[in-house]
């Protein structure tokens, strides 16, 4: 499970020590490929500084907090804050200058009141993540048809018993209003239905805190990024299909999104220089599948902005 409380500053220790060493071993002339590696990683530290604050979506945060351990390692004058708060709030402080990244799991264009605001913004999207259904360990229901999820969120079904499960109330749990999770799971399994106002589940704000109420709560139901996937509760199949990765990537599994890193058009060097590791082989090539996100390059589809899907 995952911390969604506003993420402790990276005073960068461990990149002190390193370019110390590394500047050490510049001094003793070293001439193999570990001595080259050392000396550019220290180049790269002197190179860079600054601070960086990447604030939004709570599906993205652990592996922007992942990979900012990482890169202040090899970066000791660079200092990165990750902050949740939900994609709408990533969104929104981007795009007023507030902070230097803003992380979200929609496109800058279905939060923005004026669209063409999202054309000042560069889209950097860093992986994919699925999103699915989850329920309390005591539910017996494990698979769910996609019309039953929609009628759940919607209020009209009320006991697990309705959709083949024991007599038990269903206690619904949403994310706030301004969260990308909830905004990708209403567009993929509500389709624009109107929630009635008489409807009223309890809203939580972060997916770490949804996870802990679904596993204490009898007959819950929420819904969650694969990333925040525990064995503390359950995952639902939807239409007999898993939730997994392959289905994502050839959009099997609907429930999804890209993860967006959005910047200002000209970042500074520092925040340019995190976005480019995002992009790399260290992040692209472990830290993404193990923090159990999908690699962009992996899709067998694209999405646009509008929702539509083609084959890439």
């Amino acid at each position: 499970m995952h911390n969604d409380m506003s993420r402790r500053q990276f005073l960068g220790l461990a990149g002190g020590l390193a370019a110390v060493c590394g500047l050490g071993l510049v001094g003793c002339g070293g001439s193999g490929s570990s001595s080259a590696a050392t000396t550019a990683a220290a180049s790269t530290s002197a190179a860079l500084s600054g601070s960086v604050t990447a604030v939004g979506s709570t599906a993205l945060q652990p592996l922007v907090e992942a990979a900012a351990e990482q890169f202040m390692a090899d970066n000791s004058g660079v200092q990165i804050t990750v902050q949740g708060g939900g994609s709408g709030q990533g969104i929104t402080q981007i795009s007023q200058g507030a902070v230097q990244i803003g992380d979200s799991d929609v496109f800058a264009e279905e939060k923005l009141q004026d669209k063409s605001d999202a054309s000042k913004l560069t889209d950097n999207k860093v992986a994919v993540v699925g999103m699915g259904p989850v329920v309390n360990k005591d539910v017996t229901v494990d698979d769910i048809a996609l019309e039953d999820l929609k009628g759940i969120f919607c209020g009209t079904i009320t006991n697990w018993n309705q959709v083949g499960g024991a007599d038990e109330a269903i206690t619904v749990i949403n994310r706030a209003s301004g969260s990308g999770t909830r905004a990708t799971f209403e567009s993929n399994v509500l389709k624009g239905t109107t929630v009635p106002d008489t409807f009223k589940p309890q809203e939580q704000d972060s997916s770490g805190t949804v996870a802990k109420m679904v596993a204490e709560t009898p007959g819950a139901i929420s819904y969650l990024a694969f990333s925040y996937y525990a064995d503390t509760f359950k995952a639902l199949k939807v239409g007999g299909v898993e939730a997994k990765a392959a289905s994502v990537e050839d959009n099997t599994w609907t429930i999804w999104a890209y993860e967006h890193m959005y910047t200002a058009a000209s970042p500074d060097a520092a925040t340019q220089g995190f976005i480019d590791y995002m992009m790399g082989d260290e992040v692209q090539g472990s830290l993404v599948e193990q923090n159990g996100y999908i690699p962009v390059s992996g899709m067998k589809v694209s999405r646009d902005a509008d929702g539509n899907v083609t084959t890439n």
